[in-house]
């Protein structure tokens, strides 16, 4: 049996001893992914998008690359549209983007490794996305909410509200936050330092004072009854011993977002929505923002990408509700409310809403990714 946390090798689905077959260019395809660096999470995302199309054709007795045409894709692509999931609702949009990009990206690297002659899918359209404010976004009270319900009386509610703290103190990815070792966290300057996030770029994020007292209340109540021997320095651990998964942590952090009662839904990335959206409302420069989500390719000048842990520090003090360890409550705000640019835009601020709509956009991106894959994962 494969260790905890490894993956059973997938059986073959065509046939791999022909060199022309797609599951041969698919296998291939993959090496070459890993060997030019892409990071693992982005391998799998493409080869469960690909395996589908893989199945979706052998279906229909292509069992070659060569012999996969434009109008195969466009098929395809209709065919995509039309889908319902079993509880009878349509893929959205995203998915359906998130599903066609890795068709692209395959056939374009076939025909430029010359395994086919021409590229079926070099005119392929993929879906327009409409990027809006995001409708499932807290408001500080609901924050708050959110909070109040894990059960403290036991270790594993102490663990489930230091990991929502840690959430939305720094708007970090659940990968990352999955990965977080002891060594990542810096008391002193009250920062994480995430290694190898999206993109396998280091970056360092500042976090606030209330996250490190139930930080601290972990690492010296809880942790110490979870560790055991060799213990590797996982940050944060399941009872028995083992680091938290992704798909583990979207499970619990979506209940307690279940049982608030909120009238919304969402899990892990819900609290990176709403730290970005809540430090945007408090003032925040964008840029700031987009620094401390590791957004570094969004309409940003270089000098952001070398702004100090200080200056992001500062600013996540000023504009983070949550950034002090004191009792934090404020008016109950709508959903209109939340948006801070769209709503009285001058001419001035075309720079700024265009960033803002492009944060959006890549949250939303971001959000739909990690669902597809946790719905793919569980088919």
């Amino acid at each position: 049996m494969p260790a905890r946390g490894e993956r059973k090798a997938k059986p073959p689905i065509g046939d791999p001893t022909d060199p022309r077959s797609l599951e041969r260019h698919l296998a291939e395809f993959y090496e070459w992914m890993a060997v030019h660096g892409y990071s693992h999470n982005t391998i799998i995302t493409r080869q469960r998008s690909l395996d589908r199309l893989h199945i979706w054709l052998l279906e229909r007795g292509i069992t070659r690359t060569a012999e996969v045409t434009k109008p195969m894709l466009d098929r395809y692509q209709r065919w995509l549209f039309h889908y319902r999931k079993a509880n009878g609702q349509p893929l959205t949009f995203l998915t359906q983007k998130a599903r066609l990009s890795p068709v692209r990206a395959f056939f374009a690297w076939s025909t430029k490794t010359n395994r086919i002659l021409y590229n079926p899918a070099s005119e392929l359209e993929l879906p327009k996305v409409e990027h809006r404010l995001p409708k499932h976004v807290l408001n500080i009270g609901e924050v708050e909410t959110v909070m109040s319900m894990p059960d403290l009386s036991d270790p594993l509610g102490v663990r489930d509200r230091a990991v929502l703290e840690v959430f939305y103190s720094t708007g970090i990815r659940r990968s990352e936050l999955a990965r977080l070792r002891l060594f990542d966290i810096d008391v002193d300057r009250r920062a994480v330092m995430v290694r190898q996030g999206k993109g396998r770029k280091d970056r360092v994020v500042p976090i606030g004072a209330r996250a490190l007292v139930w930080l601290d209340r972990y690492l010296l109540d809880v942790r110490p009854k979870f560790s055991f021997e060799p213990d590797e320095g996982w940050l944060f651990l399941g009872h028995d011993g083992y680091p938290l998964n992704p798909a583990y942590l979207t499970t619990f952090v979506g209940r307690y977002v279940a049982a608030a009662d909120l009238g919304k839904t969402g899990s892990c990335h819900l609290f990176r929505h709403t730290m970005a959206t809540l430090m945007l409302e408090a003032g925040a420069d964008i840029r700031f923002i987009q620094a401390i989500l590791g957004h570094s390719e969004l309409s940003t000048t270089q000098i952001y990408t070398r702004v100090s842990v200080a200056q992001l520090r500062a600013i996540h003090d000023a504009c983070h509700p949550g950034a002090h360890n004191e009792a934090y409550r404020s008016p109950e705000f709508t959903d209109d409310e939340l948006d801070p640019v769209f709503g009285e835009l001058t001419d001035t601020d075309v720079d700024d809403a265009a960033a803002v709509a492009g944060l959006w956009a890549a949250l939303d991106d971001e959000a739909d990714d990690e669902h597809g894959g946790d719905q793919e994962a569980a088919s």
